[in-house]
């Protein structure tokens, strides 16, 4: 029987976070660090990716590994010569996080129920709109293909792709692309898993519900736009991003041989009571 040491052991794997510079992306480096993982970060903030580095190298565990590289998701140029500069330094690639996301702006509906006119249909411009569905979809899409090029001649691999259970409903007060492009996310990755299963490569989405980040100006560190979320939750908050440092653990370790094709919500029960 493995001991819950094996079981969870990520230590020497070469992984990848795209977004990983803030939130729930820096809790997935972190965690994975902590572990001895050697961990690449993609972000576009290149201060927050130099000042996320520096933070998190002081927690890495035996034979951890930190560094980042700064790349734009919606580039896919930069991004396939990121992921070769990761292969190039690690060897290989075991496991990455296709996390990077965007709120694309305001929503038809504020925190406080009245109408928001630059968030009607009517007023959303064009570049809004084609930015929110290339970060949160298209480069979901570029960071799994990059990610299978390096794994398939490598037998095998984990991609954790960050989803929202947005996916599952409509909130009035997030920008209107974003609910379409992480119900899109959904469909690929299960698509996904059925494609790569034959070749090692197991692949997951986390939906999370509202947690404490810098997306959206990290308007849920403000107390009047948390309350509309806290409403939501069966247990009377919102997820701080240590809630969701077991389940990247899980999903990135030998206890989650068994998972692919999975949707697994982390919500505090939002979606449970909205539905």
């Amino acid at each position: 029987m493995a001991s819950l040491e094996t079981m969870f052991d990520v230590r020497g794997k070469s992984v990848i976070v795209t977004g990983g510079a803030s939130g729930i992306g820096r809790a997935y480096a972190e965690i994975l660090l902590q572990q001895g993982a050697r961990v690449c970060i993609f972000d576009i903030d290149a201060e927050g990716l130099d000042r996320t580095v520096a933070d998190l190298a002081e927690g890495a565990g035996q034979g951890g590994e930190i560094w980042g590289q700064q790349v734009d998701v919606g580039d896919r140029r930069a991004m396939a010569m990121a992921f070769d500069a990761v292969a190039d330094r690690h060897g290989r690639i075991d496991t990455v996080f296709a996390n990077a996301g965007i709120d694309p702006g305001p929503g038809f509906m504020t925190p406080d129920g009245e109408r928001n006119p630059d968030g009607a249909i009517e007023n959303i411009p064009d570049s809004q709109w084609d930015r929110g569905i290339e970060i949160n979809l298209t480069s979901v899409y570029t960071t799994v293909k990059n990610a299978v090029r390096h794994m398939k001649p490598n037998g095998g691999g984990q991609i954790i792709v960050t989803s929202s259970i947005a996916s599952q409903i409509n909130e009035s007060i997030v920008g209107t692309s974003y609910m379409p492009a992480k119900a899109a996310v959904n469909h690929f990755v299960r698509h996904m898993a059925m494609e790569l299963g034959a070749f090692g490569i197991r692949v997951n989405a986390i939906l999370p519900g509202p947690f404490i980040t810098n997306i959206a100006g990290g308007r849920l560190r403000n107390k009047a736009d948390r309350a509309a979320f806290e409403r939501q939750s069966l247990i009377g908050r919102i997820g701080d991003v240590e809630d969701i440092k077991g389940l990247a653990l899980l999903l990135a370790s030998p206890a989650g041989a068994f998972f692919t094709g999975s949707l697994i919500v982390i919500d505090g029960g939002a979606l449970t009571r909205m539905t």
